[in-house]
């Protein structure tokens, strides 16, 4: 529900320790503001305050979590307002079934329980709710207006890239294209197909879609440069866990750019053939991408000062899976690597 959607894409439980960290915080304000004076503040106090507030917020996180697929089609203010609801029904809940608790321990009976002792200390509690509903859905929404703002200056970047890029690449697939129509009319068209399919794409909202779709669109691409390329670029691909790609995710547009990458500075510098290597692997609930090309200390240099694309793919996977990911790259004895590995769940 509402944590799930504002903190979702940024990495939730950053962001829920974060909740808890301030509500800790709160607790020992709250504590201190009933003991009116730090000598006579006590422990036990304190430890009634903190566990009553992380109660609540992790009974919350946790609801929030299980009604998140039936709150997906609500807009932002009755997000917010159901989630202010569940939060005064949970401190309600819990302030009556204490209640019941504690006189059943002091009585070893619930003979006698009135309406008096059972909501006891109701108004207090759910007055001490209101503070921390208040507190936590702005922090919330402060949050989600970072997390779109930040999105869109990381749209903006992705544009400008594309502007830089596509032309380029563009105007050497076409040409490849005119050369095959008189000589082999069929490649010509599967490579107009490809061609077609990767820009539709490249052009599209920046979404996460499945792993699945991604090296489907990646191996069109490989295919044109395959096309213009011919016989100097070989492909490797080892992939691991096959039937799970069709649920996993990845920021649209991920790997592409690293193959990219990977020939303009690899394999169009080096006149040999040259073989990409491609391995994806998924262990437990973390994808694990490999990519190695040849290259040589030219060419090394020359990407050093062309990191546009990699910087690109290491925010766009930060922006869904905050700490959750490394990026890392290697060159060494004429073989660069350039390692990506992100939690998915």
């Amino acid at each position: 529900m509402t944590i799930s959607v504002f903190s979702g894409k940024m990495g939730r439980w950053h962001y829920l320790w974060e909740l808890f960290l301030a509500g800790n915080i709160v607790a020992l304000v709250l504590a201190l503001a009933q003991a009116q004076s730090w000598h006579a503040l006590s422990f036990s106090s304190v430890m009634q305050h903190v566990l009553f507030i992380n109660w609540i917020l992790l009974a919350f996180a946790a609801f929030s979590e299980l009604l998140q697929s039936k709150t997906r089609g609500l807009s932002m203010k009755m997000l917010m307002f159901s989630g202010f609801v569940l939060l005064q029904a949970l401190v309600l809940f819990t302030t009556l079934i204490l209640n019941v608790l504690i006189y059943f321990g002091e009585n070893f009976s619930l003979t006698g329980l009135s309406a008096d002792v059972l909501t006891a200390g109701v108004v207090l509690n759910l007055s001490y709710g209101v503070l921390l509903g208040a507190f936590c859905f702005r922090y919330l929404y402060l949050r989600e207006q970072w997390g779109r703002q930040h999105h869109s200056e990381l749209n903006s970047r992705i544009q400008a890239m594309q502007a830089r890029i596509h032309p380029h690449f563009l105007f050497n697939s076409l040409n490849n294209v005119i050369s095959l129509i008189a000589i082999d009319p069929d490649k010509a068209e599967q490579m107009l197909l490809n061609l077609s399919r990767l820009f539709r794409a490249s052009f599209q909202e920046l979404k996460l879609v499945s792993l699945k779709d991604e090296i489907d669109l990646c191996q069109r691409y490989l295919a044109i440069e395959q096309m213009r390329l011919g016989d100097r670029l070989n492909v490797e691909w080892k992939l691991a866990d096959i039937d799970q790609y069709a649920q996993v995710q990845i920021p649209l547009l991920t790997l592409q750019p690293l193959l990219e990458n990977s020939i303009f500075h690899g394999v169009e510098k080096i006149l040999t053939k040259s073989t990409i290597n491609i391995l994806i692997e998924i262990l437990q609930n973390q994808i694990n991408i490999v990519i190695t090309n040849p290259y040589t200390q030219d060419t090394i240099k020359l990407r050093q000062g062309n990191g546009i694309a990699i910087e690109n793919v290491k925010q766009r996977l930060e922006a869904y899976y905050g700490q959750h990911v490394t990026f890392q790259t290697y060159a060494g004895e004429g073989m660069y690597t350039t390692v990506v590995q992100y939690q998915y769940k």
